[in-house]
């Protein structure tokens, strides 16, 4: 792989949603680049392969909106979210290894390009790097919402990994999950916006369930996606989540509206894990409408995120935030 110049800014496909903040996110985009900086190579090999590796920069972008939906004018905005795009990146590297994943976005993932032992050790770094650029935005506010969250969301890996294989997980068990391994760095994210911005009580707590909402609809969509998606737009593959056993809302909801020999195959392919009866359950959870439920709860986070916004003044920040709650719902990747 060929290394990328330090002085490379490394970004996203630019978005509409990006367009109120696009000069303060290139800036997000530049100090990715100066805070990847190591003396050791590899870590900037790997850290600089997975965070080019197609990614939205949606936490990062929350951050930057909801700090100047409450009107922040100051630049340390850009450091959150940019030590927030970090964290994230840190859990991605965690998780592949965990899941022993090949594939994310289309690309080699870093375990599968350079072993497991230096994703982890990466990832370790990453982590660690945002600590550092934490303590520099000087809030302790904000380093007790972001510490948190890292302990939440290991939490929430956890209790995914001892879920994995069983088919007795509830729906309100499986929201728990969820909020803790994906919404939590969503609600962390426009959380501390909100607090940098030194926000009032009702709309920090409004940024931070706006957060929670669009983090939950994401995951949503993702576990949908997996039973529905487009292979090639995915960049991983259909049924990879019952390939690793993880009972996510389509199936959980498949067996509840199934008929009991239609339960009796999914716990049955839960259990086992792999894609050998990935075509009769495919089958089932388009038959039992599990699919369009999984959506509709998703929109039911999304009219939750939009409510949560009208306690914000108007703007056109407020505006991409209610967009971006929008897109998360309509995506296929």
């Amino acid at each position: 792989m060929t290394n990328v110049s330090p002085q490379t800014p490394v970004s996203p496909t630019p978005s509409p949603l990006h367009a109120v903040v696009a000069g303060e996110f290139e800036a997000v985009n530049r100090t990715i680049v100066e805070q990847l900086n190591s003396n050791v190579p590899l870590v900037e090999t790997i850290g600089q392969y997975i965070i080019e590796s197609g990614g939205k920069r949606m936490r990062p972008l929350l951050v930057l909106l909801a700090a100047r939906a409450l009107g922040y004018e100051g630049d340390k905005h850009i450091t959150l979210a940019t030590l927030i795009e970090f964290m994230h990146t840190s859990t991605l590297l965690h998780d592949d290894v965990v899941d022993d994943s090949h594939l994310r976005r289309g690309k080699k993932t870093a375990n599968d390009a350079w072993g497991n032992a230096p994703s982890v050790l990466v990832g370790d770094f990453l982590y660690s790097r945002s600590f550092q650029m934490m303590v520099s935005v000087g809030s302790m506010r904000i380093m007790a919402i972001l510490s948190s969250a890292t302990c939440i969301i290991a939490e929430g890996e956890v209790l995914q990994l001892t879920n994995i294989g069983n088919p007795s997980l509830s729906e309100e068990a499986y929201f728990e999950t969820i909020q803790g391994k994906t919404a939590m760095l969503f609600e962390a994210a426009s959380h501390s916006g909100a607090v940098l911005a030194e926000a009032t009580p009702e709309q920090e707590q409004a940024l931070q369930h706006y957060g929670r909402y669009l983090g939950l609809a994401f995951q949503l969509i993702d576990d949908l996606l997996d039973y529905q998606g487009d292979a090639d737009a995915m960049g991983k593959n259909v049924g990879d989540d019952l390939a690793e056993g993880k009972p996510t809302l389509p199936l959980i909801n498949a067996m509840e509206r199934g008929t009991p020999e239609e339960a009796k195959l999914i716990r049955q392919a839960i259990r086992k894990g792999g894609l050998e009866q990935l075509d009769e359950v495919l089958a089932i959870v388009h038959r039992t409408g599990a699919l369009e439920y999984t959506r509709e709860r998703a929109v039911e986070m999304v009219e939750r995120a939009l409510a949560e916004l009208e306690k914000l003044p108007q703007s056109a920040y407020r505006d991409s935030m209610a967009e971006l709650a929008r897109v998360a719902i309509e995506r296929q990747s």
